[in-house]
């Protein structure tokens, strides 16, 4: 019997966990803390060793310790929650998959990267990596989901009215993000749990990670900073600048180095995404060195970190500009990987022609999309799709704008679709 949770809500993960508990030894779940990844893992799980459990004085933990074996021998499939507690466990794991062909067998869930050194196999063959997220706005009940990626690559989707979004209520996603504890929490209870996993970041996750103590004032000005630049291109270069021109005191001055290992620490836990620039010359020369889009995992994050309500949002609609792209773009992630597909951004470094998203699927075609808070902004959307198409030597399967404040689902003359973010679905 699985341990599945009352009141659990399906997550679009657990179809592909499915199949890879079918084609693996293990699987691993990597994600931020208080994403969901251990109910979605005990929904797929008949016993399950808690490594973190504070209730037994964790036990469990300090028997993996001893001998890894002593937590291993459970009924599968099992799940090791917070397995990066006991490294050794990587090891262990893959090694009992060697000793036959059984599929399924456990189940890994981490939300920390542990440091390398102490896992000597990769696991490659055994243990299947999988990445989560918190929840998209489909898994979370927000997006009604009439139309869907896949019918918008096969060109499937029928112009209709659907449910308008006002922009209260776009804001209140944002700040509320995809946290499952937050979903049937208000508005101030919700801003509470992000502002909670901020202090727990900068107060105890950037040491405990790796036993080094690090220099909370300098991670807060760093976060200050990617907050201050979501959803936009920036080297680290600007984040010295922006950190520099922001403190007076001379031991915040923050050096290269310390970027970079910061900027890894958040890496490591799950807190911040990179959206890699895409060329449609697979081995052309341009796709080295591109900059990425800077995002923290869940656009609330970044609000926490500015102390952004749905009220400011709304008095800063430049802000709510760079939020509502995140808050797109999180859910690109996650319905465009739920279907084996990867997210994107283009930006041409000689015209400065940008494009906010592209989702790429596996046979290379791929679909061109630009995010809009206002449907006033719909034409100067698809005049960029347009010049984009243009140049573009291989051609966009579709192209779509994504507006916020939109109550329909449209394809114009010129072929390109114009729909809400709160209708979509992978």
């Amino acid at each position: 019997m699985k341990l599945t949770k009352k009141g659990y809500r399906k997550r679009l993960i657990d179809k592909e966990i499915e199949e890879n508990l079918e084609i693996f030894g293990a699987i691993s779940i990597e994600g931020p803390k208080w994403c969901g990844k251990t109910w979605t893992a005990l929904n797929h799980s008949k016993s399950v060793a808690f490594l973190n459990n504070t209730e037994d004085n964790f036990r469990e933990k300090h028997l993996a310790e001893m001998d890894v074996n002593l937590v291993l021998d459970k009924e599968k499939t099992e799940t090791i929650d917070e397995w990066q507690e006991v490294p050794e466990i990587w090891d262990a794991v893959r090694f009992k998959c060697d000793q036959d062909n059984e599929k399924g067998k456990y189940i890994l869930t981490g939300s920390a990267t542990p440091v390398s050194d102490k896992i000597h196999h990769s696991g490659a063959g055994r243990i299947c990596k999988m990445k989560m997220y918190t929840m998209s706005l489909y898994e979370s009940g927000d997006s009604s989901g009439e139309v869907s990626l896949e019918d918008l690559f096969n060109n499937k989707v029928k112009n209709k009215l659907v449910n308008k979004v006002e922009l209260q209520r776009l804001a209140e996603l944002i700040v509320r993000g995809g946290w499952p504890e937050s979903i049937n929490l208000n508005m101030k209870g919700a801003m509470k749990i992000t502002k909670s996993y901020i202090n727990a970041v900068l107060d105890k996750d950037i040491i405990e990670i790796d036993g080094i103590n690090r220099d909370k004032n300098k991670m807060e000005m760093l976060l200050r900073s990617l907050a201050r630049n979501e959803s936009t291109i920036c080297t680290n270069n600007v984040l010295i600048k922006d950190i520099d021109d922001n403190v007076t005191e001379e031991q915040l001055t923050i050096s290269r180095n310390t970027v970079t290992d910061y900027l890894n620490i958040l890496n490591r836990l799950h807190l911040i995404e990179n959206q890699n620039s895409f060329m449609y010359k697979i081995r052309s020369r341009a796709n080295v060195g591109k900059n990425p889009k800077r995002h923290f995992t869940d656009p609330s994050l970044g609000c926490a970190v500015l102390n952004i309500s749905p009220e400011k949002l709304i008095n800063d609609l430049e802000t709510f500009g760079f939020y509502f792209e995140a808050l797109c773009e999180r859910d690109l992630r996650i319905y465009a990987e739920s279907i084996g597909a990867k997210l994107y951004h283009y930006r041409e470094n000689d015209t400065g022609l940008e494009v906010d998203a592209i989702i790429e699927i596996a046979d290379g075609e791929y679909g061109a999309i630009e995010i809009k808070l206002g449907s006033n902004q719909e034409e100067e959307a698809a005049t960029n799709l347009k010049k984009f198409y243009e140049i573009a030597e291989i051609k966009p399967k579709f192209m779509c704008i994504i507006c916020g404040l939109y109550n329909a689902v449209v394809k114009r003359t010129d072929g390109i679709y114009v729909l809400p973010i709160t209708a979509l679905k992978p």
